[in-house]
Formats: C-alpha cells, sequence, structure tokens
C-alpha cells in the first residue's frame, strides 16, 4: 500500500477509535473516579504491552530517553487524567471542540521549538475544519455552562498532546511505532500510573461486585483500543506523515462522538450535518505537501 492512501486509512481508523474514546471515559466515569480512569488505563495499556516490550528490550531507544520520557508524559499520561477530570464538569461536545484545537498548537509549538514549515493551504484547512468543529459542537441544541476551569484543562491536555506529537517527529522519528507503544507504557509509565492508583485509594476501596467489573471493562477497551493501539497506529502516522496533518484526527473525532449519541437515541440536527461537511472539506486541503 502507498504512503498517501496508507496516511488517510490511519487517519480515520484513530478517529474512529480516538472519537469512541469520549463515551467510554463517560461510562467509566460512572464506576471510578478521574484519577482511577487516567491511571487504569495507563496501567492496564503497559500491562497488555510488557510481553512484547520485553522481548524487544534490546532496542530500547537509550540515546533518546530524554525525548522518550517528554513523549510519554506529554502526549501519555498527563491527558489521560486532564480529559477525565474536565469531563466531570463538562459535555463531551465541548470537550470535543477544545481537543479539535490540536492543529493549532501544532502549528504554534512546530513552528516555534522545531523550526516545522506548512503551506498556506494546509492552514487554511485547519482554519476550515475548525470552524466545522465548532459548529458541530455547538449545534447540538445543548445549554451547557461554559465552565473556566475545566476548559483550561482541556487546552492544556490538548497542548501536551501537540509537544508529544511533534516531539516524536522530530526526535523519535527513528524508533518503529510499535517498539515505542510498547516502552512508552510499559517502562515509562507503568510505575506512575501504580502510584497515583495507590495515592487515589484504588487498592483501598476497591470492592469486586457486578459495578466494578462492568466499570473495568470499559477501561479495558479504553485502555487497550483507545490507548494501546492507537498510540501505535499514531506514532505510524506520524512516521509518514507531518504533525500537522496527524493532528487533524482531532478535527474528524467529533463526528464519530457525534454517530455514538445517534446510536444512543440521539438526533443529528441540521447545523451539525453543516459542520461535519465543513470539517471534511478542510482535510482536502491538507493533502498539500510543506516545503522541507
Amino acid at each position: 500500500m502507498n504512503t498517501e492512501n496508507l496516511k488517510w486509512i490511519l487517519l480515520i481508523g484513530l478517529s474512529v477509535i480516538w472519537g469512541s474514546s469520549f463515551i467510554l471515559i463517560k461510562k467509566s466515569l460512572e464506576h471510578f473516579n478521574p484519577y482511577e480512569v487516567g491511571a487504569l488505563r495507563v496501567l492496564i495499556s503497559g500491562l497488555v504491552l510488557m510481553p512484547y516490550a520485553v522481548s524487544k528490550i534490546k532496542q530500547f531507544p537509550r540515546k533518546h530517553l530524554k525525548w522518550l520520557i517528554i513523549a510519554a508524559v506529554s502526549g501519555n499520561f498527563i491527558p489521560m487524567f486532564l480529559f477525565p477530570i474536565a469531563e466531570t464538569q463538562i459535555t463531551s461536545s465541548i470537550a470535543g471542540i477544545i481537543n479539535s484545537m490540536m492543529p493549532i498548537f501544532v502549528i504554534i509549538v512546530g513552528s516555534l521549538v522545531w523550526k516545522f514549515s506548512t503551506t498556506r493551504k494546509q492552514l487554511l484547512g485547519v482554519l476550515v475544519s475548525f470552524f466545522g468543529a465548532c459548529i458541530l459542537a455547538l449545534g447540538g441544541g445543548g445549554s451547557g455552562e461554559l465552565k473556566i476551569i475545566p476548559i483550561l484543562l482541556l487546552l492544556l491536555a490538548t497542548l501536551m498532546y501537540a509537544i508529544s506529537t511533534t516531539t516524536v517527529k522530530s526526535r523519535l522519528h527513528e524508533v518503529p511505532a510499535t517498539i515505542m507503544s510498547a516502552f512508552v507504557f510499559s517502562f515509562v509509565l507503568l510505575f506512575p500510573s501504580l502510584v497515583v492508583l495507590v495515592l487515589s485509594g484504588f487498592f483501598r476501596d476497591f470492592e469486586m461486585n457486578q459495578g466494578t467489573l462492568q466499570g473495568l471493562g470499559f477501561v479495558a477497551m479504553l485502555s487497550v483500543f483507545g490507548t494501546g493501539l492507537a498510540m501505535m497506529m499514531n506514532y505510524k502516522l506520524l512516521s509518514i506523515s507531518t504533525p500537522l496533518f496527524a493532528s487533524t484526527v482531532t478535527l474528524l473525532m467529533p463526528i464519530v462522538a457525534i454517530i455514538w449519541g445517534i446510536l444512543d437515541g440521539e438526533k443529528l440536527t441540521e447545523v451539525q450535518t453543516i459542520g461535519a461537511i465543513i470539517i471534511l472539506a478542510g482535510l482536502i486541503f491538507l493533502r498539500s505537501k510543506p516545503k522541507s
């Protein structure tokens, strides 16, 4: 398969997986607190990937350890807690619109820190898609109150994603995607997630019952698909495209969230339909290749 087709397949696949994470976070929060959801998400991913990480231990990128830690903490640890914390106070539509700002943060971080270049068409595509994401998120007819603190938390999470994305592309592009994901979750973040679970009282208050098992099921799906598998796909996408292109997955995620809402009995409004079309239109401009 040629690179151009593969990157679009990965983009769509990531949009489906990460777009479904909002409902899984919501369901997980019915059984655990935000800190437990974030820590369990990282811990389960690390345990699942541990056998593979151990088998590839000789390929651990020791010379890139500093950058691996920066990418892991900013992209795979801090946001795992910020999103559940924020979603206890605001709706998923607001979370989706804030998350859609990631391409803008990628442009800012990439330009200021890594001197990445982008084309005018790509910038136009991001702005058009972001405008569509705004229409999509705000066109649901909801009357949720905007709360400053959770919005700031989501902005911070989105900035962290941008830092991780640009770091991976600039300093860790030589490391295979599967190996990087395994090392990140099994060797870098496993112990910190255990510490958070201990401090949150998870092991002290844990009770085995139907509700707990159901909650663990939701977190397990969030971990295996929304974290472990998705990060492998994301690292692969970064290796064959630009950070800006890879970050546009956040512009498609609201569409997936709306589809989940329809399946759950919600209706898609005309305004939301228009927003989804605008998002897709903006992605066309991202086919333009930046100057090297």
